[in-house]
């Protein structure tokens, strides 16, 4: 880790002076004693090269007297810049870097303390608001300082995103400054590694096939090679620039072929070519920006053990303009299965390719899904990176020539054919089937005989909800194995009782009872405790069953011995989506996915009708073996009573070696808190804070970076938005 053991403090005229740092990777203190800088116009920056700062640093002013410490907002200016600009408070003695949530901080560099002109902010990127400065200048000139302070402020505060091309400008814009720290950074490396591109072509147009070249030759790592394979194409100018490129760059290997094979011969000539240790895939007509292979190889030189890196992507229209970008989580088998979420930039170790035995031809369209499906046979999750950057330009342009395009049907079809030839591979029991939009669901075989299943369902009164569940669950739940236990907390109505009665004789339903003061989590362990079956299903008393096969699909999930946890797709009575899986760090601690949307709606590029790898799910809804619970010590009845019980017990199912899966192909109503109620009450907000106390202490790190999700995107909310 490289952290500043200086600071520079740069005043207008001045020679820049060195400001001590102390403290390591928990805290830095940038001591500024005899600066006289209280109640000045300061900007504070630094580098982060891993872009991470912004959701795991706090900058805070310390202060002469008192422990209170300003917490100073930073703003991220884009590829890896982050900054502050404003008054610094009056008693200021030093700054403060501290993790936010996570045990370390990011690799900071290049700090800086300036005192900026702010005449000459004016019309630059810094100066967002200017007629905010005349405002300020006007308030202090009739001693209302506080107000000047405030517009100046504002007026250096960058303003929301207003869409992909202003996230663009703030994120992801290469500077000369970048150019220049990046070229500095490579020609340290003392092993910098060889990189090949693979670029199969077929009848592109010649423009943008010329376009897609200048864009690898362009690349500021110059460790590569670009291997052509030109699939027999005889559209006019292709061959001419293709020759003009090899002509002019002894880095490009041009290989043509005497026919047309399609995509995946094309690509393994193109491989048989490379003599690079780690291959990437580039279509004819596609872009990669200018540090593209930069990420990877400075990926690969802090980890050479890597087998697979792939990075975030977007697309570009006919006339340049950027749209759609896919911000991807970090490797996910299960949602792999179901669609190649990786795509593009991919890049693979060059002996991995070959061992597998490349590209195979019958796979015209899902090529790539079907070569990292093989891959992934045998792939351990640690030589996998995500680059959560936009390393690759996927061009949308009608008429560009890509593969798949042409025919969608075929691209499904060899997508379904490679998931069934996955399973046959790998042994197992299960079948593929064509899933929503034509994405791939795999349909796991259950166990025979099929185990038994407690669902272990905590209530107290509130019969009308219980009733529906019981009703769903023991008449129209498509599943041969079900014991039902109901936790009683200290029922006291009558139709409570009735109801009890009612199944009283029914050798499928048990009431435990549990009196005392509400807490979910003990509640639960008990019912488990008493619980018979294989498989434990916690359910909550408000969820009403609505299709019958949903049990089927948790508990072939759930039986999988690398699976912790597997949760449903739950809605609310209206059928707006009430969980779709659980990121962390979303609105604090952690906040459902997808919430709101529509029944239709498929979700962020279909993340919401697939299968996938999660970090947690909710207890109103989690099954789970019960060799697992009692493995990780079931829920945390001491200090999770009620809130954050579930997420607390899938991040230790998942620190135990575990893997925790929603699947969107179990869909139930849930009546969200109609039973317990909301946090209103001084008691229950006192407990609400203390458990989200517990849950920081606990899991700072994880909370920081869920990696099911993506740093570019917003941790306000769950809702796959730009942050």
């Amino acid at each position: 880790m490289t952290l500043p053991h200086t600071a520079s403090l740069i005043r207008r005229g001045w020679p820049p002076i060195a400001l001590p740092v102390e403290g390591s990777g928990l805290r830095l203190i940038v001591r500024l004693d005899g600066q006289d800088l209280g109640l000045r116009f300061v900007r504070v920056s630094f580098l982060d090269p891993t872009s991470a700062a912004f959701s795991r640093v706090t900058l805070s002013a310390g202060l002469s007297e008192g422990s209170y410490k300003p917490q100073l907002a930073l703003s991220a200016d884009g590829n890896g810049r982050f900054s502050w600009t404003g008054l610094l408070p009056k008693t200021v003695r030093h700054l403060e870097l501290a993790p936010t949530f996570d045990d370390f901080l990011p690799p900071l560099t290049n700090l800086e303390l300036a005192e900026p002109h702010l005449a000459r902010l004016v019309g630059t990127g810094l100066m967002r608001r200017p007629h905010l400065v005349a405002e300020a200048g006007m308030w202090r000139l009739v001693r209302k300082r506080l107000r000047a302070k405030y517009r100046l402020e504002a007026a250096v505060q960058p303003r929301a995103l207003a869409g992909y091309a202003d996230w663009i400008a703030r994120f992801d814009t290469v500077t000369a400054a970048d150019r220049a720290r990046m070229r500095a950074e490579i020609a340290g490396w003392t092993a910098p590694p060889a990189l090949s591109v693979l670029m199969p072509v077929y009848n592109p147009d010649p423009a943008v096939l010329e376009k897609a070249i200048a864009s690898v030759r362009g690349q500021l790592y110059p460790h590569w090679q670009l291997c052509i394979a030109d699939d027999a194409s005889n559209r006019p100018g292709v061959s001419a620039v293709l020759e003009r490129a090899a002509a002019a760059e002894r880095r490009i290997r041009l290989i043509r072929r005497g026919e047309n094979g399609h995509i995946s011969r094309a690509t393994n000539s193109a491989l048989e070519a490379a003599t690079g240790t780690f291959c990437a895939f580039l279509d004819h007509d596609d872009l990669l920006p200018e540090n593209a292979l930069y990420e990877v190889a400075r990926a690969l030189i802090a980890n050479p053990d890597l087998d697979l890196i792939y990075s975030d992507e977007d697309k570009v229209d006919a006339k340049g303009k950027r749209f759609e970008p896919h911000f991807k989580p970090d490797w996910n088998p299960e949602l792999l299965l179901a669609q190649n979420y990786l795509n593009h930039l991919t890049v693979i170790r060059t002996d991995l390719i070959r061992r597998v035995g490349g590209l195979r031809p019958g796979f015209e369209g899902s090529q790539d899904h079907d070569l990292l499906m093989r891959i992934a046979d045998d792939l351990a999750p640690d030589r996998v990176l995500h680059i959560p950057k936009v390393l690759y330009h996927w061009r949308a342009a009608i008429g560009s020539g890509t593969f798949s395009d042409a025919a969608l049907a075929t691209a499904e079809a060899a997508r379904l054919r490679a998931l069934d030839e996955t399973i046959a591979r790998r042994g197992w029991p299960h079948r593929a089937e064509r899933g929503p939009a034509g994405f791939n669901r795999l349909v796991r075989a259950l166990p025979e005989p099929a185990p038994l299943v407690s669902v272990v369902i905590p209530t107290r009164d509130r019969a009308e909800l219980l009733s529906v569940a019981l009703d769903g669950l023991l008449t129209k739940t498509d599943y041969p194995a079900i014991e039902v236990v109901i936790v009683d907390n200290d029922s006291v109505e009558p139709e409570t009782a009735a109801l009890f009665a009612r199944y009283r004789d029914d050798p499928r339903v048990r009431v435990v009872k549990s009196p005392g003061k509400f807490n979910f989590s003990k509640l639960s362990n008990a019912g488990a405790e008493a619980a018979r079956g294989d498989v434990l299903l916690f359910l909550n008393n408000d969820i009403e069953v609505v299709e019958p096969g949903w049990l089927r699909e948790l508990v072939s999930i759930a039986a999988e011995p690398h699976v912790g946890a597997v949760g449903a797709k739950l809605f609310y009575p209206d059928w707006t989506l009430q969980h779709g899986g659980v990121v962390l760090g979303a609105g604090g601690i952690a906040g459902h996915s997808h919430l709101g949307i529509e029944r239709e709606d498929p979700g962020y590029f279909a993340r919401m009708v697939v299968s996938q790898q999660v970090s947690a799910v909710t207890g109103a809804c989690l099954a789970m073996r019960k060799a697992v619970f009692e493995e990780i010590g079931g829920f945390d009845a001491e200090r999770l009573s009620v809130a954050f019980n579930d997420i607390d017990l899938c991040l230790r199912a998942t620190e135990a070696g575990y893997q925790v899966i929603w699947t969107p192909h179990a869909v139930l109503i849930h009546h969200e808190s109609k039973s317990r109620g909301h946090e209103d009450t001084p008691e229950k907000r006192a407990r609400f804070e203390g458990e989200t106390k517990v849950m920081v202490e606990r899991w700072s790190k994880q909370l920081s970076r869920d990696p099911f999700y993506n740093l570019n995107l917003s941790r306000a909310k769950a809702n796959f938005k730009l942050s």
